[in-house]
């Protein structure tokens, strides 16, 4: 059941990726094929199953389709089950159900598929939506608040809110030393949601995941010619990555660390 939810969704998440950057609507309008501009029938328009009997082509002009529409249904689906699996554990939490559960659970699943819209929209387009981004942030800023006043003092703590503070400084001196060539301000507003979700120490390991991983790629990408020394590439792939990583396996790579240290 989740993974078939998480596959559905996936599709809508496709939509977005495609018409956000090119100011499309989306709340209205049937999906149509990038190529002929032909509407797309709804038995045409099945997630994954549609893609597998065309054979990745459109029914009219026979265009391939592109494979980030499954690719990004089933990530969609995989990372929707990994929520329920490792950080709301579903069965446990549904025998004593409350408002904060249902908030965390609503609150991790629009995080991970904002965050799947962004890394595919950075990676094409070199932008990270407003539309995406300010929700997020706004969303789990209110779940501080909410923490925080729902919490006693000493049980609450602005690890969260100092980490997103410290995480988007930081990238934002790298965009005003860089004049923007290093860092674009979208990664600035990425970075304060990593804070906002990740807190102290989780963010200093996205962040070293995501800079590490953004420099191994990018050398591969020069030393096969995909790219030149001095081009930008688009940084919130990494950052993503960095933070669904950390999201999920946080404190396992934590524990890990302190292990090898001590």
């Amino acid at each position: 059941m989740t993974i078939a939810i998480g596959v559905c969704i996936g599709s809508f998440l496709n939509v977005l990726i495609y018409r956000l950057p090119r100011g499309l609507g989306f709340v209205k309008g049937r999906s149509f094929c990038p190529t002929c501009k032909r509407k797309i029938n709804w038995f045409d328009n099945v997630p994954l199953i549609s893609f597998v009997l065309l054979k990745g082509r459109c029914r009219f002009c026979h265009s391939p389709i592109s494979w980030r529409y499954p690719v990004v249904e089933l990530t969609t689906a995989l990372l929707t089950l990994l929520i329920f699996n490792y950080k709301f554990l579903i069965i446990n939490q549904f025998l004593n159900l409350n408002f904060q559960t249902v908030f965390d659970l609503v609150s991790y699943l629009f995080l991970v598929w904002g965050l799947i819209v962004i890394f595919f929209i950075d990676l094409e387009h070199q932008i990270i939506p407003d539309e995406i981004i300010l929700p997020l942030i706004a969303l789990f800023f209110f779940r501080q608040l909410f923490l925080f006043f729902s919490l006693s003092p000493i049980t609450y703590h602005l690890s969260p809110i100092f980490s997103a503070i410290g995480a988007s400084l930081f990238l934002l001196l790298i965009y005003v030393s860089t004049k923007g060539r290093g860092m674009g301000l979208g990664d600035v507003k990425l970075a304060f949601l990593m804070g906002l979700v990740l807190g102290f120490p989780k963010i200093i390991v996205a962040f070293y995941i995501a800079f590490l991983t953004g420099a191994f790629v990018g050398i591969i990408l020069i030393l096969g010619k995909y790219a030149k020394f001095g081009q930008k590439i688009a940084f919130g792939p990494f950052l993503v990555l960095s933070t669904l990583i950390t999201f999920l396996w946080g404190e396992k790579i934590l524990s890990l660390v302190l292990k090898v240290l001590l």
